[in-house]
């Protein structure tokens, strides 16, 4: 599986932004895939993972109520909706994918592909 983000880029406090990840490999029902991010000078922390087979999802509370991650299984893609923006979510954003689905999936090390990243700067 590869995995490529995009939609990132600079936006005013309170704005929005859709990022998305598109798989070039399938992706099966058993696989979860989530949402990363990494503010400068700060490890790379969880956002938000859905299930692919059954769509249930996970956020993170600095996020929760904010953002919404949802999956098109025909375009084999993931979206991060992000809304009411903030400078400290500021950082850039990688979609990983967890073959297994084992555990809560709120670690990096659960997952076993990762797309190249894409920034997203907001500003107050």
């Amino acid at each position: 599986v590869q995995l490529q983000a995009s939609g990132g880029g600079s936006v005013q406090a309170g704005g929005s932004l859709r990022l998305s990840c598109a798989a070039s490999g399938s992706i099966f029902s058993n696989d979860r895939v989530a949402w990363f991010r990494q503010a400068p000078g700060k490890e790379r922390e969880f956002v938000a993972n859905i299930s692919w087979r059954s769509g249930r999802t996970y956020y993170a509370d600095s996020v929760k109520g904010r953002f919404t991650i949802s999956r098109d299984g025909g375009k084999n893609t993931v979206y991060l909706r992000m809304n009411s923006l903030k400078p400290e979510d500021t950082a850039v954003y990688y979609c990983a994918v967890d073959t297994n689905s084992y555990g809560s999936g709120l670690l990096e090390l659960q997952y076993d592909y990762w797309g190249q990243g894409t920034l997203v700067t907001v500003s107050s």
